[in-house]
């Protein structure tokens, strides 16, 4: 039987719609959801559906979101018109998904609840504090970066493995964890409580987070990291590529963990609870 006295965080995850025969199927890629339970930490999958932004209340209590993966934000949220440069075999912009993503991620903000962007996480943990994107950094950043500075931030035909190289700020969470990244960004301006982690050699961001709002212990986290680690896997296995990889899904996992004395509360709120019932079926019984 479960131990009633332990609370188990609530990690929000917002769904991907795609379409299968003529119909829309709302998923969630199954590494991040296997890391976050592998760190005792429950999924609530949100779906991406017209109106869940109106709805989010109705899932408190909330202890992290986690944002990963999707369509590229729509240009408007930061003050940008669409150029022309989004891929057109790539992705199209979802408003719903906008609108319920950068809800929690500005929820997380207010009420400092744990949270982790994955890829367009961090675009939309960037965006939700006033920072911008870059809409295609091939066409928009490559063109005034010099040869020897240009990266390929994207290979489609292998994709999870693609690697490029990057500089690991010192003395940030990802010095701890690893050096090597993969995956194509898209933050151009950050906002100004982000702290940088990481770089590409053509001057992108690949990683940041609030130095005030980092102490997992503490139930601290907000970061963003515009590559996969869950994807960092050696070919046809399972192994992760540098032991560091899930690090940062340990760490958040730590940060929505209720405190002590929350579980306590609750245990003797339980207790009281099953004394009411029991009184009340001694009653029964002897009336």
């Amino acid at each position: 039987m479960a131990d009633l006295s332990v609370i188990l965080p609530r990690v929000l995850i917002v769904s991907r719609r795609s379409l299968r025969k003529n119909k829309f199927v709302d998923f969630v890629g199954e590494y991040h959801l296997d890391l976050i339970v592998r760190y005792g930490v429950v999924p609530v999958i949100v779906p991406r559906v017209t109106g869940v932004h109106m709805l989010l209340d109705s899932f408190e209590p909330i202890h992290g979101v986690l944002l990963c993966e999707g369509e590229d934000i729509d240009p408007s949220h930061y003050e940008a018109e669409a150029s022309g440069l989004l891929p057109e075999d790539d992705t199209v912009i979802d408003k719903e998904k906008d609108a319920i993503e950068l809800s929690l991620a500005k929820l997380c903000l207010e009420r400092n609840i744990p949270y982790l962007g994955i890829c367009r996480g961090a675009q939309v943990l960037n965006v939700a504090c006033g920072g911008t994107l870059y809409q295609d950094i091939g066409k928009e950043l490559g063109r005034n970066c010099p040869e020897y500075r240009r990266v390929v931030h994207i290979d489609y035909e292998i994709y999870d493995g693609h690697r490029h190289v990057v500089r690991v700020v010192e003395n940030t969470p990802l010095s701890e964890w690893f050096r090597d990244s993969l995956d194509g960004g898209k933050v151009e301006i950050r906002a100004q409580r982000f702290v940088p982690m990481a770089f590409v050699p053509d001057g992108l961001v690949e990683g940041f987070y609030d130095p005030d709002a980092y102490n997992p212990e503490e139930g601290k986290f907000i970061m963003g990291l515009q590559f996969h680690p869950e994807r960092m896997r050696k070919p046809d296995s399972d192994e992760f590529d540098y032991p560091g990889c899930p690090a940062a899904y340990k760490c958040f996992g730590i940060g929505p963990c209720p405190p002590a004395e929350k579980r306590v509360i609750v245990n003797n709120f339980l207790f009281y609870i099953y004394f009411f019932y029991y009184f009340l079926g001694w009653i029964c019984c002897v009336f």
